[in-house]
């Protein structure tokens, strides 16, 4: 059957459709979707799915079951695999006994945000098989193939997608269910294997690491899936000196380029990246002269390709073109168009004519920028509003006082009106950094920012590093109950569901456990006390902690929760825009001043009733809707 399915949402198929028994992950565009599309399902597949608490606990519940014999799964972004590689290495080297698959989504073009993060090294240095997602059906049938690879060679396989393809739709062919019967769970003691505490031992598993990496390559290399994929393949054109080795999401645009201009040149398609079929390589450099690389981000294939194509003592030698003579960007994924260029430059050929250029310099200059704010009613605003004004209400200029950002919604505390946060680094780096700039001998207060979500991912041990080593800091926890950012999904702290049995863990009580002694919980819908306590905060000498509760204001909106809207009295409102300038909130509409009438500010039908406007209003020109009006 063909179902219109996007990447993640055919992982999730292949998923089902392989009779994976355990799927664990923490929410990280462009992953996210996997985990999101199974979660509705849990009851009729029978199975454990979960947001776990960061990708490093993700990874280790997926090996254990995986160790106990069961097909396991585990879900994250590029940045996650950073999170997840201390364990990853040492179940890497202790294999698995049943099938373990690593599903990781690179962001060439860091559409989400983060580094534009290779995950492909990762393959190698952790010595894990890697395949590497072109297509939609691939993201099917490689789940199917990784696991199969997984439970052959012993020990776990990467699988890597990237944005533009799990992002993207297409129509795949789905296959049949397998009647899940579950194994028994059975976990044999086995020092050797499963601990590091001997050297003989680690190196024992290194070597098992690698040889299980050769087994990979055999089975993968001549594997066709169920709809006639081939991992590897090759095609060669014999009238044809160029030839074209890709990996990955530039498939589509390869291929849409061949049909367009009816090309005849011969290529080479690696669908495992780590490690690589170098005897098909060796093969397919015998039979061309000039040779394009395609591949998003770093030029990990074409460095291979360069090493394999030097040539010996009678051996011809092949041109390599790419990223390292500066053809292709190491940066940003692959459009048409430089995909195009590319092939233009190897067949020494002009395929189009290029559009008008002052067209394309019109169309640039007609482009409207879209600054990134908060959602309308977002709890954020109100804490980012307080503490600004708590700074300023304590005699600091707005560029004096050093707050860091972390990962979420957070982080639109950067940008204008409040442009709060200095940093983004990585999951719970906000309070480490806030740590350091006071070591290094800021005098002032610093504020470490940092969302819910985060903060139990991975915002714990650098607070309770701050408590030990008493450093005077300020840990503000923008607390909304969701990882936000990503879509909704559950947290520790969020607010048990009565579709699901789940433990709610009190953020304020967790920092009060890791000794923090002044711990105040805020609403940011009141502003008068969350300034108020922001300013005790940044006063007190020691680590304090600022919960600003509130619930995403979407969610709370599905659930029905309302709040009282307000409106704008025409007569007291001057057009001041101290109300848009202060919170830009998207429910507001300012009119200017025209013949017949004064400038006025608009409170549209899309208020959350937060009411922050009413609070910053000189003239109390804004005000409760009352019934009947």
């Amino acid at each position: 059957m063909r179902k219109l399915l996007t990447g993640n949402e055919a992982v999730a198929e292949g998923i089902i459709e392989a009779g994976v028994e355990v799927v664990s992950g923490y929410p990280g565009t462009p992953s996210t979707e996997v985990i999101l599309t199974l979660l509705p399902l849990v009851k009729e597949l029978g199975i454990h799915i979960e947001w776990s608490v960061n990708e490093k606990v993700a990874a280790e519940i997926a090996a254990g079951a995986a160790w106990a014999g069961k097909r396991a799964l585990t879900t994250m972004k590029m940045s996650g695999v950073n999170v997840a590689a201390d364990s990853l290495a040492s179940i890497a080297y202790s294999g698995c006994t049943g099938g373990l698959v690593i599903f990781v989504a690179d962001d060439p073009g860091a559409h989400a945000g983060m580094p534009e993060q290779d995950s492909r090294y990762y393959a190698k240095s952790l010595v894990i098989p890697m395949l590497d997602l072109a297509s939609q059906q691939e993201c099917l049938d490689y789940v199917k193939l990784a696991l199969e690879i997984s439970e052959k060679i012993g020990g776990p396989v990467f699988l890597r997608s990237t944005t533009e393809v799990s992002h993207a739709a297409s129509n795949i062919e789905t296959g049949k269910k397998l009647k899940l019967e579950k194994k028994e769970a059975h976990f044999t003691r086995d020092i050797a294997k499963y601990t590091k505490a001997g050297s003989t031992w680690c190196m024992a598993q290194h070597q098992e690491a690698l040889n299980r990496s050769v087994l990979a390559l055999k089975v993968a290399d001549n594997y066709v899936t169920e709809s006639g994929i081939k991992v590897n393949e090759t095609h060669f054109e014999p009238d044809s000196p160029c030839g074209v080795i890709y990996a990955g999401a530039v498939e589509g645009n390869f291929r849409e380029a061949l049909k367009r201009y009816q090309l005849k040149i011969s290529w080479l398609k690696i669908g495992m990246v780590h490690p690589l079929p170098e005897e098909r390589i060796k093969e397919f450099l015998a039979k061309v002269d000039r040779v394009l690389i395609l591949e998003e981000l770093d030029p990990i294939i074409e460095k291979e390709v360069l090493r394999l194509a030097s040539p010996g003592d009678g051996e011809k030698k092949v041109k390599i073109l790419g990223k390292l003579g500066h053809l292709l960007p190491l940066t940003g994924n692959y459009s048409f168009k430089q995909v195009k260029n590319a092939l233009e430059v190897l067949l020494d050929t002009k395929l189009e004519a290029e559009p008008d250029p002052q067209l394309l310099q019109r169309a640039k200059e007609l482009e409207v920028k879209r600054p990134t704010s908060f959602c309308v009613g977002c709890p954020h605003r109100g804490t980012y509003f307080a503490l600004n004004q708590a700074i300023k209400n304590l005699k600091y200029k707005k560029g004096e006082i050093i707050i860091t950002g972390d990962i979420g919604c957070t982080i639109l505390g950067m940008n204008q009106p409040f442009e709060s946060c200095w940093t983004e680094v990585a999951m719970g780096a906000s309070i480490g950094l806030a740590q350091g700039f006071k070591w290094a001998g800021i005098e002032k207060p610093v504020v470490a920012t940092i969302g819910d979500s985060t903060f139990f991912h991975a915002g714990i041990p650098p607070l309770i590093n701050a408590v030990y080593q008493q450093v005077p800091l300020t840990v503000i926890i923008l607390d909304n109950g969701w990882t936000a950012m990503t879509g909704f999904e559950e947290n520790p702290g969020t607010i048990p569901l009565k579709e699901v049995n789940r433990t709610r863990v009190d953020i304020a009580e967790v920092c009060r456990g890791c000794g923090v002694e002044q711990v105040n919980t805020v609403d940011p819908y009141r502003p008068e006390e969350a300034i108020k306590a922001i300013m005790e905060s940044l006063e007190y000498p020691k680590v304090s902690v600022i919960v600003s509760r509130r619930e995403c204001a979407l969610q709370a909106k599905r659930r029905r929760v309302k709040l009282p809207q307000r409106q704008v009295d025409i007569e007291k409102c001057t057009g001041c825009r101290i109300c848009l300038n202060t919170l830009a909130c998207p429910a507001m509409v300012f009119h200017p001043k025209e013949e017949n009438n004064k400038p006025y500010m608009e409170i549209t039908a899309d208020c959350f009733g937060c009411g922050l406007c009413a609070f910053t209003c000189p003239t109390g020109a804004i005000e409760v809707i009352k019934d009947g009006e």
